[in-house]
């Protein structure tokens, strides 16, 4: 049945070797996918959930809570990076999936980073929109609610606890779609163009979190840690209830901050328009990974010293640590920093989306027509303008609080199949050439995928509930359309032999 039919390794790997007109253009080194890979990380968990994760959960050890969720992702991303070298086509998880698992879990996992790459852009991209305002306003100028606002709002009936919507009066969200259509027309210029803009702000908001680390160390005082739940001033606070602080709180505080990571698996996204991926993938993924976990740490290790970690449950926390030091001139460029930030995540979250629908449309689960590469800009530019569009839209509608949670789950369900697909390769096809090796793969997989649904597990049930509805529309649209799709693809393209 096509639903198991997996694609050959073969013609994966003649389609990476593959170039001229028709084709991705390579044009990456692996400073830019290090660059990618910070541009997707350093964001919104930098700037907000380091205060979130350390007062409602972890305190000071929420720099444990930090190193928990990197070795999910290290674990996960030694596996990227076996399969990413060994067959460096565009559409990362998807890919993989459909080359170790079949059809149908390919399916499935593409569905799940739409999850991840389109719904995460839609979160950001109306968290941008919250920090251009209180930067703008820092300067006199405000923007009209009305203007600046999803229409309406998710919310919980504290009565009946029962999910809905409701009008908050505005009309639309103006720089959310602005920001939206401003990256997709960069992504259709190219991915050159994209990485040297990407880099750009990498390397100002990178200056920036380190201007911060940098200044606040000196303003560190232990003394912080005391707060009344806290009396002696433990680096792991006394355990008060489910997921308060203790060691059941860090770990909870882990499944908040993980999607503080989540971007740096897009890097295996661009694997088809590398100059040399089988060496520069896993750079790519590991290096950045690496960078921004020791910036995290050091960001939450300040932040919780020089403010107490109970006041850290604010919208900018940051901001919230220079009022503390004294540093009032540092705030703009915080603010400032954050925008950049934010920037580059939807930029590479968008890259992401973009190169796994055009490996499905080329495989035919989605209309052919849409992995139709630009002449020119040698660009999947149809199917980044219908993305870019789709997201500027929701963008502009819908309330962070539906579309946000489902970006943590939609990850780390990817990690947990690319981590089970690794080792299905290589008892699937043991002589296949991989320029990077997983080590220890019989360990390192079982942990990386344990350690995903581990993780998952800790996320509240409404967050599966909506996992679950919308696997059930994928499934659907599958069957309706994808699966016969794909058959006739597959059945022209050996025709044509």
């Amino acid at each position: 049945m096509s639903l198991f039919a997996r694609k050959s390794i073969a013609a994966l790997q003649k389609e990476a070797a593959s170039t001229g007109e028709g084709t991705l253009k390579r044009s990456l080194s692996a400073t830019n996918l290090v660059m990618i890979g910070i541009g997707g990380i350093i964001g919104a968990g930098i700037f907000v959930l380091t205060g979130h994760a350390a007062a409602s959960h972890a305190g000071p050890a929420v720099v444990l809570s930090f190193v928990i969720s990197a070795i999910t992702c290290a674990l996960a991303g030694l596996c990227y990076s076996e399969m990413a070298a060994a067959v460096p086509v565009a559409g990362s998880a998807y890919t993989y999936s459909y080359a170790t698992l079949g059809e149908l879990m390919a399916w499935i996992i593409g569905w799940d980073l739409v999850l991840e790459y389109g719904v995460g852009a839609v979160t950001v991209a109306v968290g941008w929109a919250g920090y251009l305002k209180g930067f703008l306003e820092g300067f006199g100028i405000r923007i009209a609610e009305a203007y600046s606002s999803a229409p309406f709002d998710w919310v919980t009936d504290k009565v009946t606890h029962v999910d809905h919507f409701v009008s908050t009066g505005a009309v639309i969200n103006l720089p959310a779609m602005l920001v939206v259509a401003i990256v997709t027309a960069l992504l259709v210029v190219g991915i050159e163009a994209s990485a040297k803009v990407n880099a750009a702000f990498v390397v100002l908001k990178v200056t920036i979190v380190v201007l911060f680390i940098a200044l606040g160390l000196g303003h560190v005082l232990h003394s912080n840690w005391i707060t009344a739940g806290n009396p002696q001033g433990l680096f792991i606070p006394p355990h008060l209830g489910e997921g308060q602080f203790g060691w059941d709180g860090i770990i909870r505080a882990s499944g908040v901050v993980f999607f503080a990571y989540i971007g740096f698996d897009a890097v295996s996204t661009a694997a088809q328009e590398s100059k040399n991926p089988q060496r520069d993938m896993p750079i790519g993924m590991l290096g950045s990974l690496a960078i921004c976990t020791v910036l995290y740490i050091l960001v939450a290790y300040v932040l919780t010293g020089v403010v107490p970690y109970d006041q850290l449950n604010v919208a900018q926390p940051i901001a919230k640590g220079i009022d503390a030091m004294g540093l009032p001139w540092l705030a703009p460029f915080i603010k400032f920093g954050a925008i950049l930030g934010l920037s580059s995540v939807i930029l590479v979250l968008m890259l992401g989306q973009t190169r796994v629908f055009f490996s499905m449309s080329k495989d035919g689960l989605l209309p052919v027509s849409f992995g139709k590469v630009h002449p020119k800009f040698r660009t999947p530019a149809r199917i980044t303008l219908v993305t870019g569009m789709s997201i500027m839209v929701a963008a502009g509608l819908a309330p962070i609080g539906l579309v946000g949670e489902l970006c943590s789950i939609g990850t780390l369900f990817a990690f947990a199949l690319v981590c089970l697909g690794v080792m299905a390769l290589r008892v699937i096809d043991p002589g296949l050439h991989r320029p990077f090796r997983t080590p220890f793969i019989w360990v390192v997989g079982p942990a990386g995928a344990a350690a995903s649904f581990y993780l998952m597990l800790a996320l509240p049930k409404d967050t599966w509930i909506r996992l679950i509805v919308w696997m059930a529309i994928g499934l659907l649209i599958y069957f309706a359309y994808g699966q016969r799709n794909a058959a006739r693809v597959r059945a022209e393209a050996e025709s044509a032999k």
